[in-house]
């Protein structure tokens, strides 16, 4: 008797919690309707049966319970009820089937006229290409991928003159227009997955995949990678913006071509001794760091890193949280390089500086840093030498306080905290596995055992 009773709240506990949960689907944001249409019939396909049959459970306890002295009835075939459970069964099946089918048939059906957006992933990070004014994306070949060609563009190709670029995991789409995106993977199994537009797919290493929607609703979505790529897949993380078709082809023109970025001079380090004269204040003469200024060592960094994170404070994503008391101070600095030319001239006159390692001054426990280390080499290197196409710049051999700060800043969420900077929003989720100070020390001391690489 009691158990019936526990079925029977069971169903009806559970119908109220599906109807009453805050938990369900996002509102959409394209054209994909049949999504939720498919969804809908399964959850009403399987609600019934499983009403169905936790009811006749119950029902079969209460009127067969049990009384001494009565035997029970054995039925080993019963054809006519096996036929109903098959028929049954059957139509349940085809029910929640069916539409699949259908809206399959009108997934890999692209409209003619449909724009292409091709859509890069990569441990752990989104990038995208635009075609140009021909509309026509340029080839691409995994052997080109470098600092100065991320996507691998086949400079040969007279298409891929004109692609637009967006090496950052923003993706901008226009209203009401159409969208093919091809997806490829530059390492491992990636899923590109937004929850507004309810289509998603497989980044395969090694071949193109495609998807397409129609964005119908203006705002930000999250892109989420929903295939497990490795330790930071959960930190893979891109945002969609679905805004008017002006304000669109405004965003785009200002990308820049992959032949802009092909003929983008670089520095001049005669030029950039000048430039750097205000950094030199803080940084030192050559680069090799003050602690008393809060200025960290710029010698043996990676210039695409220095380049990004002047960017990010002429932007606007750091140097702007109230805590960030030092950040403010650098970001009036990076603003006295006022384009990319001296930024690059800058960077070409750091290169030269010798690399000099600086005396630890940070002290912890090495051994355990070592394990701490673990999940950080999976970005930074086992050697802490830093990997670009990782966005992650070399730790090794540089001012250990200032990345005893950095990491203290990140796990209270007062760097990566703006909403464009997605990279720092990666470092938040990272650094928050370091629990305490003491265990941010205990990984830099192990960072200062460490051979400092080779150029």
């Amino acid at each position: 008797m009691g158990f019936a009773i526990v079925l029977i709240l069971l169903v009806i506990a559970t119908v109220i919690f599906h109807f009453a949960s805050p938990w369900y689907f996002t509102e959409i944001a394209s054209n994909w309707g049949m999504i939720d249409t498919t969804v809908n019939i399964t959850f009403w396909v399987t609600g019934a049966v499983f009403i169905a049959v936790n009811l006749f459970l119950a029902w079969v306890i209460l009127k067969f319970n049990h009384h001494k002295g009565q035997a029970a009835h054995y039925e080993p075939e019963n054809k006519k009820l096996e036929i109903w459970l098959t028929a049954i069964t059957t139509l349940g099946v085809a029910a929640m089937l069916a539409p699949g089918l259908f809206v399959w048939a009108k997934f890999v059906e692209v409209p003619e006229g449909a724009d292409e957006v091709e859509v890069v992933g990569q441990q752990w990070h989104w990038s995208y290409r635009y075609p140009g004014a021909d509309g026509v994306l340029g080839k691409t070949d995994m052997a080109l991928i470098s600092v100065d060609n991320p996507f691998g563009v086949d400079p040969e190709d007279p298409n891929g003159a004109d692609d637009r670029l967006v090496y950052d995991p923003e993706l901008h789409l226009p209203m009401d227009r159409p969208v093919k995106l091809l997806l490829r993977s530059k390492d491992v199994l990636h899923d590109f997955a937004v929850a507004e537009f309810r289509v998603k797919m497989d980044l395969v290493p090694g071949m193109v995949t495609y998807m397409w929607l129609t964005p119908t609703r203006e705002g930000t979505f999250d892109v989420l990678c929903e295939e497990l790529c490795g330790i930071g897949h959960f930190a893979m993380r891109g945002r969609v913006v679905v805004e008017s078709q002006e304000s669109f082809e405004t965003w785009l023109d200002q990308q820049p071509t992959f032949a802009q970025r092909q003929a983008m001079a670089t520095g001049d380090p005669a030029v950039g001794q000048a430039q750097y004269a205000v950094c030199g204040a803080c940084h030192g003469a050559s680069g090799e760091g003050n602690m008393a200024l809060n200025a960290p060592k710029l010698a043996g960094l990676d210039g695409w890193y220095i380049k990004k994170q002047i960017r990010n404070y002429q932007n606007g994503l750091r140097g702007t949280h109230e805590s960030d008391v030092y950040g403010q101070q650098m970001a009036p600095m990076a603003a006295t390089l006022v384009d990319e030319a001296a930024i690059n001239n800058v960077i070409a006159y750091i290169d030269s500086f010798p690399d000099v390692i600086p005396a630890p001054t940070v002290h912890g426990d090495a051994e355990r840093g070592a394990d701490l280390y673990v999940t950080c080499s999976s970005c930074h290197g086992k050697q802490g030498q830093g990997i670009w196409s990782m966005n992650a710049p070399r730790t090794v051999g540089m001012s250990d306080w200032y990345i005893a700060r950095q990491l203290n800043n990140f796990r209270q969420e007062i760097r990566g905290a703006h909403p464009r900077d997605k990279y720092g929003e990666q470092m938040v989720f990272m650094a928050k596995t370091l629990k305490d100070e003491t265990a941010v020390n205990d990984l830099v001391a192990y960072l200062n055992t460490l051979e400092v690489p080779e150029k």
